[in-house]
């Protein structure tokens, strides 16, 4: 079985406000993500909370999902991975790790699912997503990392393990995956398509 694990602890710094509260195409940003997740084949679905989790846990549906409190999110990004893998692992039956943040609006069920066949098809242990002539997230990990995962520090991403195994990477052309919210401009953009 592969989980979701949807990271949502950082503080949107460059934005000012929490960016998982966003309202876009009806919902937050955050339950956006955690829908397209509802609707893969994956379980369980955790969702890591740290900086403004008492204004966003309110604003989710907690059905359904797991929802786990990073108090080292000031650390950086791999404290997140850190609890959210170690959270994962104490489901005996999963084998893969889909890695996802709440502020790539254009995520959906069908790039999940596509990930999902390509980690089965590929014999790869990575699949990550290609956009920006770069690899990054959504990845998905086979367990086999879930070891160096559980190593990264401070600000360290995913990315750090994918330039360490080039070779067992499989890439899911994804253009749309370059359009992120880290500013008040990038989500006007965003609320200006149709």
């Amino acid at each position: 079985m592969t989980g979701i694990i949807i990271l949502a602890a950082g503080q949107s710094a460059r934005l000012g406000t929490p960016k998982q509260n966003l309202i876009y195409k009806g919902n937050t940003l955050l339950q956006h993500t955690i829908n397209a997740a509802l609707q893969s084949v994956c379980k369980p679905i955790i969702v890591v909370l740290g900086a403004y989790a008492a204004d966003i846990l309110p604003t989710i549906d907690a059905k359904d999902i797991e929802i786990i409190r990073n108090d080292d999110w000031e650390e950086g990004m791999a404290s997140s991975i850190r609890a959210s893998i170690t959270a994962l692992q104490k489901h005996p039956d999963i084998d893969s790790a889909l890695i996802m943040l709440c502020d790539q609006p254009h995520v959906d069920a069908l790039l999940l699912k596509t990930m999902i066949h390509r980690l089965q098809d590929s014999h790869k242990g990575i699949i990550a997503c290609a956009y920006n002539g770069t690899l990054g997230v959504p990845v998905l990990f086979n367990k086999q990392y879930f070891a160096g995962l559980l190593l990264l520090t401070g600000h360290d991403g995913a990315k750090k393990i994918l330039a360490a195994h080039l070779s067992d990477i499989a890439a899911v052309p994804f253009p749309l995956g370059a359009v992120d919210i880290d500013t008040m401009a990038d989500y006007t953009n965003l609320s200006n398509l149709p």
